[in-house]
């Protein structure tokens, strides 16, 4: 089958919306006949699912197979619908073609059913049915049921066919958060302003333009996402859904016990914790992901939280790098130089900055690391790609570690409240992380 990548959809997308086929209707129609968008929820935002037309003569046997196969939705395995995009995130495609279709029915005017009570459609069919199930179904449970993620990881990132989940699967792993967000952002884009599907997809995730220059938007799904919905709309939604679901024959049992107050309590923490997960805290491109060789030996835990962080710069590679390729062949320099040269078990640095909008996973939040010589079990040691002596790192990869790594670190109770920062020169002899940098960690909160 052609690689589950945005590509390939685009590729398909393009073919279905060609002027010279058979097929009728639209690209997010044709997702909802497969299975894209099966739930209740959706049922009751979009109508009954059309039927599945005959394969589109406009599309091989190997693309419809594929296109089929993403969007046959099993609750079972969340993952299977899932392809990689050109920033190197997972995108869930049922989420992402339901927000479209809301969007492209709401730029023509199309009337949406009115339900009781009243709820936001883009948002109904993209994340708030499964955010509100999720923690609906883990109220009652013993506190294990995982609500949210985890991320995955692909077998090959040139040619990705299959996608494993890093952990036990809640209702929303990454790729479905991710799918939900770009279903939310571009429904909301083609309502203002509808364009071809393949062309608004292609610009988002940035396929076949030349990605290696410059960031797609797709990398800022988390900023737009939260600035496009604000702290109080996500939590009214999922309370309003889950309203909606007690009236739905399919759903009624889940909340026959649930009384108004709980409905409130349970969306809350839903858009609490999602927010906190997806919005406010960082992506962090998984070792799997930017191809990291095995740690050599036994790793040695931290205990946490800490109350340091070090800052540092790679010095080389020099020059900053701005696409998920050229991050991940950096990071795979670095640990070969790190494993090789110098004889450490593993790349140095806890957390790595890319200026493409992620940070990339070194030995992590667990494990000691080989960053800052006599320090390595007391803090987090966090570089930044390039050379930082005369320059400084794009504004938005300095807000990336000021303003959501640290602050989510301390949320999340791997760093203390009153941490310390400070520069790697602060610390041993050397002039990293560059006078340029290190005047600007100057301005930090924590600094000392």
């Amino acid at each position: 089958l052609p690689p589950r990548h945005m590509d390939s959809v685009v590729q398909i997308v393009e073919a279905l919306e060609s002027t010279d086929h058979d097929f009728t209707g639209t690209v997010p129609e044709l997702a909802r006949a497969l299975g894209g968008c099966s739930t209740p929820g959706c049922r009751a935002v979009l109508g009954e699912p059309p039927d599945v037309p005959p394969a589109p003569r406009t599309l091989s046997r190997e693309q419809w197979l594929l296109f089929t196969q993403l969007l046959h939705q099993d609750a079972t395995a969340p993952e299977r619908g899932v392809v990689l995009a050109p920033d190197g995130s997972a995108i869930a495609l049922g989420p992402l073609l339901a927000g479209i279709e809301v969007g492209l029915k709401r730029a023509a005017g199309w009337p949406f059913p009115t339900v009781e009570p009243p709820i936001d459609a883009l948002y109904a069919v993209t994340i708030t049915e499964v955010l509100g199930t999720s923690f609906l179904l883990a109220r009652d449970g013993d506190g294990n049921r995982t609500t949210l993620g985890p991320d995955g990881c692909w077998d090959d990132v040139d040619d990705p066919q299959n996608y494993t989940l890093l952990g036990p699967p809640s209702p929303i792993p990454d790729a479905v958060a991710n799918g939900a967000m770009d279903g939310v952002l571009l429904g909301a884009h083609l309502a203002q302003a509808p364009v071809p599907l393949a062309d608004l997809l292609r610009g988002y995730y940035g396929t076949g333009n030349g990605t290696e220059k410059e960031r797609p938007p797709s990398s800022y799904r988390r900023r737009d996402f939260g600035v496009l919905t604000g702290p109080g709309k996500l939590e009214e939604e999922v309370a309003a859904m889950l309203r909606v679901l007690r009236v739905l024959p399919p759903t009624q049992e889940l909340l026959e016990d649930v009384g108004p107050e709980e409905v409130v309590a349970i969306a809350r923490q839903a858009a609490q914790d999602f927010t906190e997960v997806y919005v406010e805290c960082p992506a962090i491109v998984p070792r799997c992901m930017w191809g990291a060789r095995p740690y050599r030996g036994t790793p040695k835990p931290l205990t946490l939280p800490l109350g340091s962080v070090y800052v540092h710069h790679t010095f080389i590679p020099s020059a900053p790098c701005r696409t998920f390729t050229a991050c991940a062949r950096d990071m795979r320099a670095m640990q070969r130089f790190h494993q090789d040269t110098r004889g450490w078990d593993d790349i140095g640095y806890s957390f790595v900055v890319g200026s493409d909008g992620y940070l990339y996973q070194g030995r992590g939040w667990h494990w000691v690391g080989a960053h800052t010589k006599g320090y390595n079990s007391k803090g987090y040691g966090v570089s930044y790609v390039g050379d930082f002596s005369a320059t400084l790192p794009d504004p938005d990869a300095i807000a990336l570690v000021r303003d959501r790594l640290l602050p989510c670190a301390v949320r999340t109770g791997r760093l203390h409240r009153n941490y310390t920062l400070r520069g790697h020169r602060q610390m041993g002899h050397t002039d990293c992380p560059g006078n340029s940098l290190f005047h600007e960690i100057e301005t930090w909160h924590g600094f000392e």
